[in-house]
């Protein structure tokens, strides 16, 4: 843009309207070239120690691991940095732990603790900016709008929430923050630089900045992706960064890897929305519980849990599945089609029928699982199923909801359904799992 002349003027306003129109064209060449980010990725740094550190100052800075619970040789789920560098980690067996790393300190994990710092973390967070989505107990985002995306204001408040954090929550819940032109991006970027750190992936900063990076290093890029990409001729970040959309399509075997190829290059890519059909809960046997009598007790206590759940969630279930992992014979599972219900006590004679049918040998680990979901508003009156209308509760139903409230109201197991287990493992049915985070009610159904 040049001098634009006006007639009838001296040569002074004739200057003086050049320096305006260049100072604007400046601003907006300087806004052009500003970097732009659309994320605040919070990635807690070794969150259940931390919590467990915040909770008992006297183990700060000392190396902590979280075993499932605390007796026999149980694993670690968890372990602070501190424990990291002794190479302790996820899996460690405690014997191991305490071998590599003298004078750790071994804590059972409390679910329910680290579900309660999860919402105070989260409130510490909203205080500062908004929280859009939750991807696990430890790991937040934000999106950013307006002059909140320029890279500058977008570390300002990235530090701000690190800092609303320490203050409303603890000093010793330390976390990563990554910020990114696309949601993806903000998550690689936190992994940049842990713990403590802060980093920025835009799409000026691509592919040169994580050039280094292994493939595997790349979020959602396990061990059988990474083979199917060098089998490709994909090789390296950059090398999978260029190809295009029509190869990822062909390497996923479907349009996931095209998503994937769009958020790597810093495409802000909506999430699919998906809808849960189904729940359940697993768990591994503890030695008095492998054997058949003992294993069926924690299989129908999983049941009552997940059908406490289902109530809760307000669907009807029309599958029931079960499944034994045994040291003999492998995996034995059966999966039937019931009646749209919400009724324990139909689904644990249902359950005893199909115990029968799996016939389980040297037990090691127990799952349930109700599926097929349908709301209220979609469940047909059954022939068989005494309800006053559609999607209305039976006599029974509104029995397992009375004794859901008692439950709720007086503590767990208060109510019990006949028979109890042999040895009640903590938190059966209310673990923090991948992608799933229990509410409040659970840890007192």
């Amino acid at each position: 843009m040049g001098c634009v002349a006006i007639p009838f003027v001296g040569n002074s306003v004739k200057a003086t309207c050049h320096e305006i129109l260049f100072s604007i064209c400046s601003f907006f060449d300087w806004k052009k070239n500003m970097q732009h980010v659309n994320f605040i990725y919070v990635d807690m740094n070794s969150y259940f120690a931390s919590v467990e550190q915040q909770e008992d100052p006297a183990i700060r800075g000392k190396p902590v691991g979280i075993v499932t619970i605390a007796k026999g040789n149980a694993a670690c789920i968890a372990a602070s940095y501190e424990a990291k560098k002794y190479l302790v980690g996820v899996g460690t067996r405690m014997r191991d732990a305490k071998k590599a790393c003298p004078g750790i300190v071994l804590r059972p994990a409390r679910h329910d603790v680290y579900v309660d710092y999860h919402h105070r973390i989260i409130a510490a967070v909203e205080n500062i900016y908004p929280v859009e989505a939750t991807h696990s107990v430890d790991e937040f985002s934000c999106r950013l709008t307006g002059i909140d995306t320029e890279l500058e204001r977008a570390k300002a408040l990235a530090e701000q929430i690190r800092a609303s954090i320490y203050d409303k929550v603890g000093v010793a819940l330390n976390c990563s923050i990554g910020l990114g032109s696309s949601l993806f991006l903000a998550k690689l970027a936190g992994e940049l630089k842990k713990p403590k750190g802060l980093d920025w992936l835009t799409v000026e900063d691509l592919p040169q900045k994580i050039a280094h990076l292994r493939l595997k290093d790349l979020p959602g890029v396990g061990r059988s992706m990474a083979k199917r990409l060098v089998a490709a001729n994909i090789n390296s970040v950059p090398e999978l960064y260029a190809m295009t959309p029509k190869h990822a399509r062909k390497v996923w075997n479907n349009v996931n890897g095209e998503r994937f190829l769009l958020a790597l290059q810093g495409k802000d890519i909506p999430p699919v929305q998906t809808k849960s059909s189904s729940l359940g809960h697993s768990q591994i046997l503890s030695p008095i519980n492998r054997v058949p009598k003992n294993a069926r007790l924690v299989a129908r206590r999983l049941l009552i849990k997940a059908a406490t759940r289902l109530r809760r969630s307000g669907f009807f279930a029309a599958q029931l599945y079960l499944s034994v992992k045994c040291a003999q014979r492998g995996r034995r599972s059966v999966q039937w089609k019931i009646s749209l219900t919400q009724d324990s006590f139909y689904l644990l004679g249902l359950f005893n029928e199909m115990w029968a049918e799996l016939a389980p040998l040297k037990p090691l680990s127990v799952s349930v699982m109700l599926g097929g979901f349908v709301d209220r508003y979609h469940c047909s009156a059954d022939l068989f199923i005494e309800r006053s209308a559609p999607g209305a509760p039976t006599k029974r139903e509104v029995l397992c909801s009375q004794v859901d409230r008692l439950n709720q109201r007086f503590g767990q197991d208060t109510i019990i359904y006949g028979e109890k287990q042999v040895e009640i493992a903590p938190y059966t049915g209310a673990k923090i799992a991948f992608g799933r985070i229990p509410t409040v009610e659970e840890f007192k159904d």
